[in-house]
């Protein structure tokens, strides 16, 4: 087994280094020419990397490969484009729905960690650890520091964890536990609040009751977390379903940012506008109208794979490398093949209609 995960392992040639401290490094499978991130850990339970490779999670990257040598896990993983809540943060561009949104992706996540059997423990949350997606949805990264919950555990043997984010019993006052991960969202979740102008009082009070320094005082698991959330906002809705909704809609009303908005309408409208205005030599009536509607539809999926739009640019690989001119590359590519798919359907409709 270890001989067969060694063989996987080489098949993936760096192309860039993204964390050199760290020894992280974006990579490509020579065969299938797929990009993924390589890591190169020397902390780390390899258990739960094996489980979490045979039985994945969703919202954390997907384990690909790994493999063990002279004491050290290399981790091929899923490559999640997007950026980090420590840059949104550092850029406060979260609105509240954000926050609120990113908070239950992340409960989502550690309620399936913490229903496994045993429970696995993060253990160290922290906005450089989660990616927002393009799609705006909150992604765990990094289970180097991630262990099995031991009821019979008085304390932890190995202290791991961040500064400021890591809960009192990770520095040797108690054993790690949900309410260990449970303090450490308290503790980003008040990060999130304190970089908008408003925060809700609401949950400033749940991010308090998180970080509790007595365990027990926190809530004693993320359902009760999520369910708090819920009956503060007096929602019926659980807020991730609203969240993947919001996610349907076109570039520019994403972020329900006014001026995005505003410029996004005058170029549907515009899109639209030139489209259904469209005049084509020798063609009338229903024909006339059909190329229209393939005129309109063309262009608006140039637009979704410019934006990157349910994530389409996941489908052509050069858009999630790091190099920008690289990245416009393959959404030139990504561009092209949509324009010819379009043209090639339009023409076998059209000899079809014909017949």
């Amino acid at each position: 087994m270890d001989l067969t995960n060694r063989l996987a392992v080489s098949y993936y040639q760096v192309i860039a280094v993204l964390n050199e401290e760290h020894h992280i490094y974006l990579v490509q499978h020579q065969e299938t020419h797929k990009i993924y991130v390589k890591k190169i850990l020397d902390v780390y339970n390899i258990d739960i990397y094996r489980q979490l490779h045979t039985s994945p999670v969703t919202g954390i990257p997907r384990i690909i490969d790994y493999c063990e040598e002279n004491n050290q896990l290399i981790v091929i993983e899923e490559f999640i484009s997007g950026d980090s809540l420590e840059d949104k943060l550092n850029c406060s561009s979260l609105t509240l729905e954000d926050i609120l949104h990113y908070m239950f992706d992340l409960c989502d996540i550690l309620e399936q960690l913490h229903s496994r059997e045993p429970a696995i423990i993060h253990r160290d949350i922290k906005p450089s650890n989660v990616i927002i997606t393009n799609y705006n949805r909150a992604v765990l990264l990094d289970f180097n520091a991630a262990k099995y919950f031991s009821a019979q555990s008085k304390e932890d043997t190995v202290l791991l964890g961040t500064h400021g984010y890591a809960a009192p019993e990770q520095y040797g006052f108690g054993a790690s536990s949900p309410q260990t991960d449970i303090y450490s969202l308290g503790v980003l979740l008040k990060e999130m609040l304190a970089s908008i102008h408003n925060p809700s009082k609401n949950l400033e009070i749940i991010a308090d009751t998180c970080t509790q320094l007595d365990p027990s005082k926190r809530y004693q698991s993320v359902a009760k977390l999520r369910n708090e959330l819920c009956t503060s906002f007096q929602t019926q809705v659980p807020v991730q379903k609203l969240s993947k909704r919001s996610n349907l809609l076109p570039p520019g009303y994403r972020t329900k940012t006014p001026w995005k908005m505003f410029i996004a309408s005058i170029v549907y409208l515009f899109i639209i506008w030139l489209s259904l205005t469209l005049e084509v030599e020798n063609t009338y009536g229903f024909t006339l109208w059909f190329e229209r509607f393939f005129c309109l539809s063309m262009m608006l999926c140039i637009v979704f794979g410019c934006f990157n739009y349910l994530d389409i640019q996941r489908f052509m690989p050069l858009c999630k490398h790091k190099n920008k001119l690289i990245h416009y590359i393959g959404i030139v590519l990504l561009n092209i093949c949509i324009i010819s798919g379009f043209l090639i359907t339009m023409l076998v409709l059209e000899t079809l209609l014909s017949l």
